[in-house]
């Protein structure tokens, strides 16, 4: 009999490592891979299934941000004449080619499958937004920038909810290095749940990629258009948020 196959199993360090990018990413591209979530994310999300989006938003705003930062920067000092709007047309187009590809990178089937491919659309998604932020000039490293994802994602319907929710996930995160929260609870339960949370997160559609994939071939045909629909339709509310916010500092 085939046990149930844990999203969160796999080389934490090896994952650390993924979810950075290469190295070196071509001078006009944010990224040249798919990448998903750090195996310590994923643990995490697994012990506390109900605030997963909270945990991914507050991971993407620490690891990625730079990230975008980054990007940002190095394109400004190569393309002096380039504008936020061509910038952030820049960092949507790359992502969204990833996001088609996000459902290729877990290589599981069934349900564990189905959740481990969603996860990686979220934080594909998460990517995009800050590499956005930071094409309008926005800081993708701020503390605000999770609160922002979660609106922009329709996890919360407003920012503060999205920090109350924050601020509770965060405190459950430094309780978690003293007890373990995972202890007892059915795996097949916290996966099912740990997909729902991440298909929200990843858009009202990503829900139909988790239940097709648990049926042979529909996943192959659903897939890629999920995964750009719901990233274009994310960028799109991205863009319009940070062209007219008020700028920093």
């Amino acid at each position: 009999m085939n046990e149930p196959v844990d999203p969160a199993a796999g080389d934490a360090a090896a994952g650390d490592r993924a979810a950075v990018g290469p190295a070196a990413p071509a001078a006009d591209e944010p990224g040249t891979e798919a990448t998903g979530p750090p195996g310590s994310l994923w643990a995490r999300m697994k012990a506390d299934p109900q605030y997963a989006p909270e945990h991914l938003a507050l991971e993407a705003a620490r690891r990625l941000g730079p990230e975008a930062h980054q990007w940002a920067e190095r394109m400004r000092s190569a393309q002096p004449g380039a504008d936020p709007e061509a910038l952030a047309q820049m960092a949507v187009r790359r992502f969204t080619n990833l996001a088609r590809l996000s459902g290729a990178v877990s290589g599981a089937t069934g349900l564990p499958g189905a959740v481990a491919d969603v996860g990686v659309l979220a934080w594909t998604q998460s990517r995009m937004v800050l590499h956005i932020a930071a094409a309008y000039g926005r800081d993708p490293s701020a503390p605000e920038r999770a609160t922002e994802l979660l609106v922009l994602m329709r996890v919360h319907k407003g920012a503060e909810t999205a920090r109350v929710a924050l601020g509770v996930a965060a405190g459950r995160e430094r309780a978690a290095r003293l007890f373990d929260g995972a202890a007892g609870r059915p795996l097949s339960g916290v996966v099912m749940r740990l997909g729902v949370k991440l298909a929200q997160m990843a858009g009202v559609r990503a829900a139909k990629r988790v239940f097709a994939k648990i049926i042979p071939g529909a996943a192959v045909i659903l897939g890629t258009w999920v995964n750009s629909a719901a990233t274009k339709d994310l960028a799109r509310r991205a863009r319009e948020t940070y062209r007219t916010a008020a700028p920093e500092g």
